[in-house]
């Protein structure tokens, strides 16, 4: 469909994969949350960490929807919110020009935080862009592996959540590690989810992802592992004395975590497992949130 017979805003938002973009806002709140029991937030720096990470989430989806594009993952008949190039007739230049608009913003936020931080954040700042381009992007796609979700819960979950963390605080402490680890697992079940709706699509092109040398019913049970670990994990830092108990409020989301795992279990077309996908990006959000707000709370009360 050419691109002026569609609403143009809705185009360009199926482009940022909108759906994908709470594991980058999440852990910078995460981050900041947990420094509230150490100093006051500064606000210039909690917006500029927030955007430019939510800039390398967008220029990450770009890139993938170029390269996916030139490689031939995406055609008129994808099911999803990419391949918008192949639908609507954006031209893939613009799309990569887009991209890098991003990484350059991103970069002028960056030197503003390191300015007021460390320089040192300018070398991970770097790492964290060039892995969102070499995600679908160079000779060896990490997307094309079975290690995409721990790229990603790496660097979306761990790493953000210590910057925002250490740009308040200028440290770098055991507990900001720990609390980082559900949100990064969280952030991977993200990639795990959408591997396992495009199982089939991504073998017949090459990829080796993790859900398909699991399989199918081999991915849901991974799947449903990594929601299991992730409100244990939360469970257990509480049990130790090591947050309060109002990081609790995480099981509020249990009922996500549930209805993504059914809605995968027993389904085998990409439009069946769609609203599954939609659910595990949803329970990433949820869950981080309510992880913010215990700590928020826990800062609060002490």
């Amino acid at each position: 469909m050419p691109l002026n017979q569609h609403a143009r805003w809705r185009v360009w938002w199926q482009l940022l994969r909108p759906h994908t973009l709470t594991a980058s806002f999440v852990p910078v709140l995460i981050g900041t949350a947990l420094a509230l029991e150490i100093n006051e937030i500064q606000l210039p720096l909690f917006l500029a960490m927030l955007l430019a990470s939510v800039l390398i989430q967008c220029a990450t989806n770009m890139f993938n929807e170029y390269y996916d594009y030139k490689r031939g993952l995406d055609n008129k008949d994808s099911v999803g919110i990419g391949g918008a190039i192949v639908r609507y007739g954006i031209s893939p230049q613009t799309v990569m020009n887009i991209a890098i608009t991003c990484c350059v913003i991103a970069v002028l936020l960056g030197i503003y935080i390191c300015s007021a931080t460390s320089w040192w954040l300018a070398v991970i700042g770097v790492i964290c862009i060039a892995a969102g381009y070499f995600y679908t992007g160079g000779p060896w796609p990490i997307a094309y592996t079975p290690f995409g979700e721990g790229v990603a819960g790496f660097f979306m979950g761990l790493i953000i959540i210590q910057i925002a963390f250490f740009i308040q605080t200028d440290a770098i402490t055991q507990l900001s590690i720990l609390i980082s680890i559900p949100t990064s697992i969280l952030v991977g079940a993200i990639l795990m989810a959408n591997n396992i709706r495009d199982r089939e699509g991504d073998k017949k092109n090459g990829r080796k992802t993790l859900a398909i040398l699991l399989g199918h019913e081999g991915a849901v049970r991974f799947l449903a592992g990594m929601f299991i670990v992730s409100y244990l994990w939360v469970i257990a830092l509480v049990i130790l004395g090591l947050f309060s108990p109002t990081l609790l409020l995480v099981l509020l989301s249990v009922t996500k975590a549930v209805g993504a795992v059914q809605g995968f279990a027993g389904r085998r077309t990409n439009v069946e497992m769609m609203p599954a996908m939609g659910a595990t990006a949803q329970l990433n959000s949820l869950f981080g949130i309510l992880l913010a707000i215990g700590l928020t709370l826990d800062a609060l009360i002490l």
